[in-house]
């Protein structure tokens, strides 16, 4: 576990040290802001975040997070620091939990500095505290599922540009286009579609509802990207 924290806030600190965290940061910031502006801070609309939540945060995410897990592996493998980190006394498994800890920390960051948007709807109307929990619950699965995709691309390339690429398209497959292929087709492969649907199990957090089905997707979704991260950093080891 303490290889695990120690390497967390090495990646952590290192976000606070780049110029292209920050860079996202201003990105995902303008964006969110201007969907809040647009789509939900305007008289007489109902005072809850669902309609930025619901689709304009998760497209933004499905662009952003693989820009901020791009660097986590394959930087490592670019200036050849996977050599001697592999060296010392720590497992491919804590390296892999301690950077997804690092990227989770720093996602936890971007979602606090949404909570103003919050604050100024219970201003101006009724908020309704469970709903926006729901919210912030279905956020914080969704990230963890987007930067464990990010981190397992970024384990496979040393070109940051491809993780991204490869990442971005994987998660629009799984969160957009699974849904709408569904309906394309028939017999198990609509129902492996809408299985593997992000947005159908990401929908009922956006409605007050947490359903233990989605829970569970999200959690084995995010561990098995990660599994698949430790056994490529393995390979890496015995080549």
């Amino acid at each position: 576990m303490r290889n695990i924290t120690t390497m967390a806030h090495r990646e952590l600190g290192a976000y606070f040290l780049s110029p292209v965290a920050y860079a996202v940061l201003a990105i995902f910031l303008f964006t969110v802001g201007l969907a809040f502006g647009l789509g939900t801070f305007r008289s007489g609309e109902e005072a809850s975040m669902r309609s930025t939540v619901e689709f304009w945060m998760v497209l933004i995410l499905v662009f952003v997070l693989p820009m901020l897990t791009m660097r986590l592996m394959s930087e490592e493998l670019r200036s050849g620091t996977i050599e001697s980190l592999l060296t010392v006394p720590i497992t491919e498994a804590e390296v892999i939990l301690g950077k997804f800890l690092g990227g989770l920390a720093f996602y936890g960051v971007l979602l606090l500095s949404t909570l103003l948007y919050p604050v100024l709807l219970a201003v101006y109307g009724n908020l309704d505290p469970w709903l926006l929990v729901c919210h912030y619950l279905g956020l914080l699965l969704l990230g963890s599922l987007f930067i464990s995709v990010g981190l397992f691309f970024s384990t496979i390339t040393r070109h940051q540009v491809v993780a991204v690429l490869g990442a971005s398209a994987l998660l629009a497959l799984m969160t957009f286009a699974s849904q709408r292929l569904s309906l394309l087709v028939e017999g198990n492969v609509k129902v492996l579609l809408q299985q593997i649907s992000i947005a159908a199990h990401y929908a009922d957090f956006t409605r007050g509802l947490v359903d233990l089905n989605n829970l569970i997707f999200f959690i084995t979704s995010t561990a098995f990207f990660l599994f698949l991260a430790v056994k490529v950093l393995e390979m890496r080891r015995w080549q």
